[in-house]
């Protein structure tokens, strides 16, 4: 089990001192400079209930080993840069809280699957990246709106993509997914998520563009519902139910 450790963390009145613990964590290492494959390395750190995954990955770096190296911006859940697998599923570091980790184990924690490993936690985002790029996740119109004025739009029609607005780009949703981790090409779920998005937006003149994207055989069939992308999303996004209305659409020959 973690061990406890008497804490002179600040209590409000009245209430007991909030106590610390040591915690193992057990982090997959790699140096490509030395490293012919990667390896576990574990750390002892002391952490209180409320620290996230992140806080104990600064604390080994700024205190323990300058040398591990991962990604890691905002720190708020709105980036997306530190996602990673902690204990086995796809997480961010920013948003895992120690009290809710099983302490009376290690924590393991290493990079996402299916995209190259380039050191430590961090991973080549690149193939990621274009197969977003690729589906055209931006406003298409073919014509203007009144000069002076906005597109306006109806919160009814606003309404039938506002999930898919939530996409922080992680990666956390595509590299949970077992058919991403053996077929490089297939789009993968945050792509076809960043399309939906476009796809039902009335104001948009693309979609059709999209679709046909998207119906290749790298596109939405090769999905197995297996809802491993809808687990990961840390935003919450129904990313299974957005491919299921992406191929409706295809079938019915357009939105």
């Amino acid at each position: 089990m973690a061990a406890v450790i008497d804490s002179d963390q600040s209590a409000p009145a009245g209430e007991a001192p909030i106590q610390s613990f040591l915690v193992t964590f057990i982090i997959r290492r790699y140096d490509p400079e030395v490293d012919a494959e990667p390896r576990w390395v574990d750390y002892d750190v002391e952490m209180y209930p409320t620290e996230r995954v992140l806080d104990a990955l600064h604390k080994i770096k700024w205190d323990q080993d300058g040398s591990l190296t991962f990604r890691r911006s905002c720190a708020h859940g709105v980036c997306g840069s530190d996602a990673m697998r902690i204990n086995g599923r796809n997480r961010l570091a920013c948003k895992t809280l120690i009290k809710d980790l099983d302490i009376s184990k290690p924590i393991y924690v290493e990079a996402i699957k299916g995209l190259p490993l380039e050191k430590d936690l961090v991973v080549d985002m690149d193939p990621f990246l274009d197969a977003y790029k690729a589906v055209q996740p931006f406003l298409i119109s073919h014509s203007h709106p009144e000069k002076g004025k906005e597109r306006l739009q109806s919160a009814e029609d606003r309404e039938r993509f506002d999930d898919t607005t939530k996409c922080i780009l992680c990666a956390a949703c595509t590299s949970s997914c077992p058919v991403f981790w053996t077929d490089g090409q297939y789009f993968g779920p945050a792509a076809i998520v960043n399309a939906h998005r476009f796809i039902f937006d009335s104001r948009d003149d693309a979609a059709d563009v999209r679709l046909d994207i998207l119906n290749d055989k790298e596109g939405v069939w090769r999905c197995r519902t297996t809802f491993n992308c809808t687990e990961a999303c840390p935003r919450g996004i129904q990313v299974t139910r957005a491919i299921a209305e992406v191929k409706q659409a295809i079938l019915r020959g357009g939105r």
